[in-house]
């Protein structure tokens, strides 16, 4: 019956509407559509029982609301947030990485922070150890493993024997720039592989005593004497191939030098004459040195052009005063 009286509502509204200037314009611009609302047929149409609108299938609002469950904060925003880091911050404990000597691997003397492990106040990256621009009494303890070890420009006043014992696999060493001025005798013999050491830099007197698996031997700035390089220091290092020796004291070429020698830097030192056996054999003019193809002598009172015969067996004249 609701439904009847709606549609009977509805005609007389749009009578109303059909009656009203607007809709007559827009009428007179559609003549093809001409619509007799006079003689319009409405029919109505009866719903079956239990279908009506007002009796929807589906009431709308009947569905319960999405339950978000949102937290209610026991505690203000700020004392959560606090709570949060505190939980965030945990305690880090230095591991002690193992060392060479048997030490606990805290830095020694006194410029250094006790008690703190060698690996966590320098850089260790695979076998590589860093240690440069760092304040040590001394050489630290090194881990096992160690290849590597570079400690430039520590200020470190001097080597000792204990501070690479044991360190089986150490191939290079690299000191410089430390304010060294003495190396204990016997402090590298103990290292097996070693083959690179590089002391420049410093205010050494005395080269120590060196393995004969050196390939690399840099002492260039030093204040090495005369009597700072030990007699045949280099004849049995069959692997070495690079020395250097420059800015220094030193008032002779210290030979034999292996066959092996690539490279030889001695400028700026007080040499002032060179034998004629001391790079060739005289007794075997055949004899060739090609390896040798590098020797600086540039900075020395020495007059190389007197002693030609010297260089017969070399690749490369030796870069120096010939006059």
């Amino acid at each position: 019956m609701r439904m009847l009286v709606r549609l009977v509502f509805g005609l007389f509204v749009l009578k109303a509407v059909v009656a009203g200037p607007r809709f007559s314009r827009q009428v007179d611009a559609y003549d093809n559509y001409d619509v007799d609302l006079d003689n319009l047929n409405l029919e109505t149409y009866e719903y079956e029982d239990g279908l009506t609108i007002d009796d929807p299938q589906i009431e709308i609002g009947t569905l319960p609301p999405p339950d978000y469950h949102y937290p209610v904060p026991e505690a203000p925003y700020e004392e959560q947030v606090e709570e949060e880091e505190e939980e965030q911050e945990l305690p880090i404990t230095p591991r002690l990485i193992p060392q060479g000597s048997g030490g606990s691997g805290d830095l020694m003397g006194p410029n250094t922070q006790k008690g703190m492990p060698t690996c966590l106040l320098c850089t260790c990256l695979g076998g590589s150890v860093y240690c440069d621009d760092l304040k040590l009494g001394s050489v630290p303890p090194l881990p096992k493993d160690t290849t590597h070890f570079y400690a430039r420009y520590t200020e470190s006043p001097r080597s000792t024997s204990p501070d690479f014992a044991f360190m089986n696999k150490l191939k290079r060493i690299d000191l410089t720039a430390n304010e060294i001025t003495s190396i204990d005798e016997r402090a590298f013999l103990g290292l097996p592989e070693l083959e690179e050491l590089v002391i420049r830099e410093n205010h050494i007197s005395q080269l120590p005593a060196l393995p004969e698996t050196m390939s690399l031997i840099d002492a260039s700035h030093n204040d090495i004497g005369s009597k700072g390089v030990h007699q045949e220091a280099f004849k049995d290092m069959t692997g070495l191939l690079y020395l250097y020796l420059t800015d220094n004291h030193i008032d002779y070429i210290p030979v034999p030098l292996p066959y092996s020698l690539r490279s030889l830097h001695l400028q700026r030192n007080n040499i002032q004459m060179m034998h004629g056996d001391t790079f060739c054999n005289l007794k075997d003019f055949n004899y060739i040195r090609n390896a040798l193809e590098d020797i600086r002598l540039d900075g020395n009172p020495i007059n190389l052009s007197r002693t030609p015969q010297a260089y017969v067996c070399l690749p490369r004249i030796p870069i120096g005063n010939l006059i």
